[in-house]
């Protein structure tokens, strides 16, 4: 994935480049699919924030978790390639393994969403949503712009620390403008 990118996922290159049988993927990991599982779930930033890994403090009502966890995901985006790789792969193909990676990435979300912000945002709890949706989205385009198309993104250098540190304050400005206009007022 690293050099060749997705299309060279096939048994026999990978088994050549590992130095063992093909018969090896298939023993372990069921096959090309189950290799790609386990390969993709140790690359997700979203795959990792499990039950077990995200219970904050959430006297603020996850305002700070969640500013954290943006500014997390953009860093480990930006500086994760195979990252990169493989949410191009998930936008131009459709596969079995990218579809169960989508599935943990909602279901760990819908944590977050469930037991973290809703109760904060209650009936604006959608609008939240649809606004973390645009940020999450929003990240995962500008790194990857940065990293295949160029530099400047609306005449902010995204390769720069002082560039990413503007996208930074602005994740921190939209998550204060949700939790200061959307809260639930019960």
């Amino acid at each position: 994935m690293k050099t060749k990118g997705y299309a060279a996922l096939k048994v026999n290159y990978i088994a050549a480049v590992a130095g063992v049988d093909k018969k090896m993927i298939y023993t372990y990991f069921g096959g090309i699919d189950g290799l790609i599982d386990e390969y993709i779930l140790t690359q997700d930033y979203w795959s990792k924030a499990t039950s077990d890994t995200v219970m904050p403090v959430i006297e603020d009502g996850g305002r700070e978790f969640v500013k954290g966890m943006l500014t997390s995901q953009y860093d480990y985006v930006f500086k994760n390639k195979e990252a990169q790789k493989l949410l191009l792969w998930r936008l131009s193909e459709s596969r079995k393994s990218l579809k169960k990676m989508t599935d943990i990435q909602e279901e760990n979300g819908e944590f977050i969403f469930k037991y973290i912000t809703d109760p904060n945002f209650g009936e604006s709890s959608d609008e939240f949503r649809s606004v973390m949706a645009i940020m999450v989205s929003g990240l995962y385009y500008l790194n990857m712009y940065a990293s295949l198309n160029g530099d400047v993104f609306c005449g902010i250098n995204l390769n720069t620390s002082e560039g990413r540190e503007k996208i930074k304050k602005a994740v921190s400005f939209v998550t204060d403008a949700c939790y200061d206009n959307l809260q639930d007022t019960k």
